[in-house]
């Protein structure tokens, strides 16, 4: 897979050094030659551009790219770059990196961003999962099909400790994926039942979270 990263700071670098180690080939863009650092990450390839303008991206052959990254530290940059790659040069998949939680709402489809990720969300989320028991946390958002991986640390009182998942009458649009105890990674089955402190993981659509922390948490949640 061929992945342009636009922003070769610490978070592009670091990126473009994971994506390396897992096989891929990596472009790092960035317009300050200051960030141009090719002994930092030697198996990538570097252009100094700026990729808000058209024809920098030309130069970088987007179109032969499957992911597209905006990392730099500049909302305005990363959406256009975002804009840009699907609209120009229909990337199928681009990654918007949000660094002003004001701005998050912006990094949608509509400005060509796919899958956005927010620094102040995954922090504040990650908090909470640590300490939040009998609340959904919301842990990341899939655009694409309209959904949300969350997580519940399930309460002592909650009517369904002990009880198998597949009695359990999930919301619709609901699928719990993994179950989390005592430091193991459980694959639910029919028969596998929930117990008190496990951490659940669930794909669900947005509109039936509500549903989904009355269900587990009718004592939190009425």
């Amino acid at each position: 897979m061929r992945v342009a990263i636009a922003g070769a700071g610490a978070v592009g670098r670091s990126i473009a050094r994971e994506l390396i180690a897992n096989g891929h080939r990596v472009l790092l863009i960035d317009k300050n030659p200051e960030s141009i650092k090719p002994d930092r990450v030697p198996k990538a390839e570097w252009l100094l551009a700026d990729s808000c303008e058209l024809s920098s991206l030309e130069e970088a052959g987007l179109e032969h790219c499957d992911v597209v990254i905006s990392a730099t530290g500049d909302d305005k940059a990363n959406l256009v770059t975002a804009l840009l790659a699907k609209t120009e040069f229909g990337v199928p998949r681009t990654v918007g990196r949000v660094n002003h939680p004001n701005n998050e709402w912006l990094f949608t489809e509509a400005w060509g961003v796919d899958v956005n990720v927010s620094t102040p969300r995954i922090m504040s989320a990650l908090v909470e999962e640590a300490v939040t028991v009998g609340d959904l946390v919301r842990l990341f958002t899939f655009r694409r099909g309209n959904a949300n991986l969350v997580e519940m640390t399930l309460p002592e009182d909650s009517p369904y400790v002990g009880k198998p998942t597949g009695l359990i009458p999930w919301p619709e649009n609901t699928a719990l994926v993994t179950i989390l105890r005592d430091g193991q990674v459980y694959t639910p089955s029919a028969e596998q039942p929930i117990e008190s402190g496990d951490e659940l993981l669930f794909v669900t659509a947005a509109d039936s979270e509500e549903e989904l922390e009355r269900l587990l948490a009718p004592v939190e949640h009425g």
